[in-house]
C-alpha cells in the first residue's frame, strides 16, 4: 500500500490524525501488510510515526533525494524508526535536486510497488501531490481510498 497525504497539517487536522489512521490505515496494517511512505512533513510522517508504534506492519520510506534532503521533523522520524529496527527499508531516489518532478517520480515509485493507494488530501486542489499521486494510481487501474484532512 502507499499512503499519500498533504504536508500541510492543522493543528486540529493533526489531533484528529489517530482516529483518521486507526480507522483508515489500521484494518489494512497487519503482519502481512507491507506500506509505501513517503519522507515528507505532514502526513508522511504522521503516518509514519503512527503505523511504526501502532501496527506489526512492515514500512518502507522512500525519499526523492536523500533523507538528509528531508525536514528536520521526517528526517529525525526515519532515523529514529530506522534505529529501532521497524523500517523494512528506506530508498533514496537521489534525484538531482528537491522540487515538483522529483516528488511525482517519487509518488510514482510508490504506486508502482503497491496493490493500493490511501490518500490523506487537504482540499480538492487537482494540482496537488496527493490528488497527482491518487489520479496516477487510478490511471494504473489501482484500487484508492480518499480520506479529505
Amino acid at each position: 500500500m502507499t499512503v499519500t497525504g498533504t504536508r500541510s497539517i492543522t493543528g486540529e487536522c493533526e489531533a484528529q490524525l489517530p482516529d483518521l489512521f486507526d480507522g483508515y490505515l489500521r484494518p489494512f496494517a497487519d503482519a502481512e501488510s507491507h506500506f509505501h511512505l513517503g519522507g515528507a512533513a505532514g502526513i508522511d510522517t504522521a503516518a509514519l510515526e503512527w503505523l511504526a508504534a501502532h501496527t506489526p506492519a512492515s514500512l518502507t520510506v522512500v525519499v526523492p533525494c536523500t533523507v538528509a534532503d528531508q525536514p528536520a521533523v521526517a528526517n529525525e522520524a526515519i532515523r529514529r524508526w530506522q534505529g529501532r529496527g521497524r523500517l523494512a527499508e528506506v530508498v533514496e531516489l537521489g534525484a538531482g535536486k528537491l522540487g515538483t518532478s522529483a516528488y511525482h517520480a517519487r509518488n510514482r515509485w510508490m504506486v508502482d510497488r503497491s496493490g493500493f493507494v490511501i490518500g490523506f488530501p487537504h482540499g480538492t486542489q487537482p494540482t496537488s501531490g496527493t490528488w497527482y499521486t491518487v489520479d496516477y494510481a487510478a490511471e494504473q487501474g489501482k484500487p484508492r481510498l480518499v480520506v479529505p484532512v
